[in-house]
């Protein structure tokens, strides 16, 4: 059966590297969860490697996490829906807002459970996702101020995610800026600028990062050990976290040619010939998984020489050549993920989760 483990030594060496990067930087860093999709054996893990700062995009997976542990610190990563406001404030104790009137809804809701709701206010950087103009930043922080049961701990901005905008050191500087703006406008003390992803921390080798960027929003660099800016792993951490696992279901030495008229397959695609592979045959593995679980852009096997054929809802087809290696039914192939791999596995409910 189809099964993807996590290698719990793997994950505590990428812990430890990045957490003593951060250090010597002077940055605090919280963990970004949401490609564990909630899973409690995995979060379980997380929190036993001491990470007490953690970050996800869905309200079910914070509850699970404060179900673990009620004291580690939940953060709420993108604008909240207004129906979900209620669940927001009970089971997550900071999250990033754009909309002044979510976070008046999120202060009703907060006098209600008597509770303190923190915030970070996103900046529109030029991704083009989530932010307040930086024109509108003025006049957004005065109406925040005078909400009671909110407390304002950071200022931060979004790079990279839609639209490719690469973070730089000008940018950042103009984020450092914001914060000052606004200290000063309101004599008020922002704790936090938080400024970094993943894909900002190949800045810190750099000497990039302004004094003023205090706080990492961290997840892909953690579990793949990867530059985001050069797709290489960073020397020192581990990019083999994860991997995933297929059974050979059926394995046939067949025609390398469809026979018959060609149409488009269940994903409107219609396959491409080579005219040389006309007579040819090849071993193809059918392995126990599928388009439902996994695009095969997001997965490599281990053999390189090893080619994918297509894939159907349930079923992906691995051309194996001739099979010199004695391949049989019941294997198990390996391939390596990349994030949006592992992310769709682990929300995929046919594939088992390890560790190991």
């Amino acid at each position: 059966m189809a099964h993807i483990e996590l290698d719990k030594a793997k994950l505590l060496h990428n812990f430890k590297f990045l957490n003593e990067l951060f250090e010597k930087n002077g940055i605090h860093w919280g963990m970004v969860s949401k490609i564990l999709c909630g899973n409690k054996a995995y979060i379980k893990l997380l929190l036993d490697l001491g990470i007490r700062e953690i970050h996800d995009s869905r309200i079910s997976n914070l509850k699970v996490i404060k179900q673990i542990d009620p004291m580690v610190q939940t953060v709420y990563i993108k604008p909240p829906p207004k129906k979900s406001i209620s669940s927001l404030v009970k089971y997550a104790d900071v999250s990033l807002n754009t909309e002044y009137d979510t976070i008046k809804l999120i202060s009703e809701e907060a006098e209600r459970q008597n509770k303190k709701h923190m915030v970070i206010i996103m900046i529109e950087m030029g991704d083009l996702r989530e932010g307040v103009m930086g024109e509108d930043l003025v006049d957004f922080y005065s109406s925040v101020f005078k909400l009671p049961k909110i407390e304002v701990i950071g200022l931060g901005t979004n790079l990279n995610c839609l639209n490719g905008i690469m973070p730089t050191h000008d940018k950042l500087i103009q984020l450092s800026l914001y914060k000052q703006l606004i200290e000063a406008k309101f004599h008020r003390k922002i704790p936090w600028i938080s400024g970094g992803s993943s894909v900002t921390i190949p800045l810190i080798y750099k000497k990039m990062i302004p004094k003023g960027i205090n706080h990492f929003r961290v997840g892909e660099t953690l579990f793949f050990g990867n530059n985001l800016i050069t797709g290489e792993p960073i020397k020192g951490m581990k990019s083999d976290v994860f991997k995933l696992f297929a059974e050979i279901i059926e394995l046939t030495e067949k025609p390398k040619v469809p026979m018959g008229e060609i149409g488009t397959n269940v994903a409107g695609e219609s396959p491409e010939i080579n005219e040389d592979d006309y007579g040819k045959t090849s071993f193809r593995a059918i392995l126990d998984i599928g388009l439902l679980d996994i695009d095969t852009k997001n997965i490599t096997p281990i053999k390189k020489s090893w080619e994918f054929s297509g894939a159907s809802s349930d079923m992906i087809i691995l051309d194996i050549g001739k099979n010199s290696g004695k391949i049989k039914i019941g294997d198990m192939v390996e391939f390596k993920l990349d994030y949006m791999g592992a992310l769709r596995i682990l929300n995929s409910d046919y594939i088992d989760k390890k560790i190991v």
